[in-house]
């Protein structure tokens, strides 16, 4: 394991968890002054107030949970990239196919290779496959192989159907789609440096951590 890159990560992953649990602690405090009269509604569908109170407290959790899950991640994946790639960086190509976006943005670019980096894409939103299409017809056109990496595949039938649309689509313009666990392994091949190995290390450290106090 490459020591450099783990504690560069581990940092990373201290100022996420830090950010966070902030984050979190700031809207739980504020939540305690909320109106709360929704739950009545919440009652007329057989939910008590304190079964309510905990689905409003962790549905907002959950959104700071997954927005700094998937920035984290993210991040630590160019990480790996950028040791492997000290000249590849991101990205914004003017978009040649339309006038909405103005310039798409790729994730890392390291000579012919742009890479989309993402934690998982559990949109149903049919216009996500236009957009898409119309992002990587752009990226073909510049010369350059647009190859997605998304380490968590969407668990719901229409999510999936979607993301096989697109790996459809990728392949389709010799570009390359990667999810699951070839996501991971094609960090490993591409980089050399084994992130989920990083990852579960941090993990298991924090999770003693967790433990012992």
């Amino acid at each position: 394991m490459n020591t450099a890159l783990y504690k560069e990560i581990k940092s990373l992953s201290d100022k996420y968890a830090s950010e966070l649990r902030m984050k979190i602690d700031e809207r739980t405090e504020e939540m305690k002054s909320d109106d709360n009269s929704h739950f009545l509604i919440y009652r007329v569908l057989g939910i008590s107030e304190s079964e309510g109170n905990l689905i409003d407290i962790y549905q907002n959790k959950g959104r700071f949970v997954y927005k700094y899950a998937g920035s984290f991640l993210e991040e630590s994946a160019v990480l790996c990239l950028k040791h492997k790639y000290p000249n590849g960086s991101k990205t914004r190509i003017p978009n040649t196919l339309g006038k909405r976006p103005l310039t798409y943005e790729i994730d890392f670019l390291n000579s012919k290779d742009a890479l989309e980096i993402k934690w998982r894409d559990a949109t149903t939103d049919g216009d996500h496959i236009t957009k898409e299409h119309t992002r990587v017809k752009v990226i073909s056109q510049k010369g350059y192989k647009p190859i997605r990496v998304m380490f968590y595949y969407p668990q719901r039938e229409q999510a999936i159907r979607i993301q096989e649309t697109l790996k459809t689509l990728y392949e389709g313009i010799n570009g390359k789609y990667y999810a699951g666990d070839d996501a991971w392994n094609f960090i490993k091949e591409y980089t050399g440096f084994d992130l989920k190995e990083i990852l579960e290390k941090i993990a298991d450290e924090r999770t003693a951590e967790y433990d012992y106090c």
